[in-house]
């Protein structure tokens, strides 16, 4: 599988395995195992988390299936952010969802994961939602002592803004590497603000989370998702192939080196995401989903 390169000894597969979802699979943590092997099997050596996943659950979990075969980890490229803290039954104090980077926070989460996890090191470790309370220098510095004590190799953010990301990479030591955004053919946000625009400039690859609309590319409801999905049903036919495989192409044909995040357990999707890769569309075939989404012909 072709691989998107970040740094000089950082690469991520083409695609990512996210766990967002991961106990909605209703796997026990030995086929999860099978199903991570199975992955990487397709090239897939990237795997998404989140300190907050499945009610705080999900990076134990996939820890547990870990322990089954600890010569796995040497194989995988791991992800994780935080910054997010959620109301939950696993912190009854907290009376209000908050984003905290503070440096004690930052470095709190990060022994966490690695503690979940059951290993030594991130490879990426990122910011998961920009805050209005937010001290830049402190989170570098934060960044600065995981990486000195090897706990985390790189940093990045997730549903920052350029102007954001731009704020935060004044302050680190060394460049982020990833922006994770969510990019579909139903959100067009970051073309719009022109954040890909940014990261192409700063030869930053965006990881792009829910690539298929959070499932509504199949089940549409607004006037907006009728229309891309009809008009990717119609290419797909045209195409001799699925509508989630022309949703991935749209995605992966584009300039920026789009990283989508497969966020399903099952082996046909994933296989759908791999049969995108080798399916190239045309500029008019493109645009012709961009334009089925904004409602309107290019001015």
């Amino acid at each position: 599988m072709e691989r998107i390169r970040l740094t000089k000894d950082l690469s991520f597969s083409r695609l990512i395995h996210g766990h967002w979802r991961l106990l909605d699979w209703g796997m026990t943590p030995q086929e999860l195992l099978s199903l991570t092997e199975q992955v990487l099997d397709f090239g897939i050596d990237t795997i998404d988390h989140a300190d907050i996943y499945g009610n705080y659950e999900c990076e134990a979990y996939f820890g547990e299936a870990l322990k089954h075969d600890s010569s796995i980890r040497k194989k995988l490229i791991l992800v994780s952010k935080c910054g997010i803290k959620l109301v939950s039954d696993k912190y009854p104090k907290r009376q209000l969802k908050v984003y905290d980077y503070s440096y004690e926070h930052i470095v709190a989460s990060a022994e966490k994961s690695l503690q979940n996890l059951g290993t030594d090191y991130l490879d990426v470790l990122l910011l998961h939602r920009p805050s209005p309370f937010f001290n830049p220098e402190e989170a570098a510095r934060a960044f600065s002592d995981l990486k000195k004590e090897g706990k985390v190799r790189y940093f990045g953010v997730s549903n920052f803004s350029a102007q954001q990301f731009d704020t935060l990479n004044t302050f680190v030591e060394d460049p982020l590497v990833t922006n994770q955004i969510e990019i579909s053919p139903i959100q067009l946000e970051h073309f719009e603000n022109h954040t890909i625009d940014y990261l192409q400039m700063k030869q930053v690859p965006p990881m792009a989370w829910s690539p298929l609309g959070g499932g509504r590319l199949f089940n549409p409801t607004t006037e907006q998702e009728k229309r891309v999905s009809k008009t990717l049903s119609v290419m797909a036919e045209k195409l001799n192939t699925t509508i989630d495989v022309v949703s991935f192409a749209w995605l992966l044909n584009h300039p920026a080196a789009i990283m989508p995040i497969i966020g399903s357990g099952k082996l046909n999707r994933i296989q759908s995401a791999i049969a995108a890769i080798k399916l190239n569309l045309n500029l008019e075939e493109w645009f012709e989903i961009y334009n089925a989404s904004t409602g309107v012909e290019l001015p």
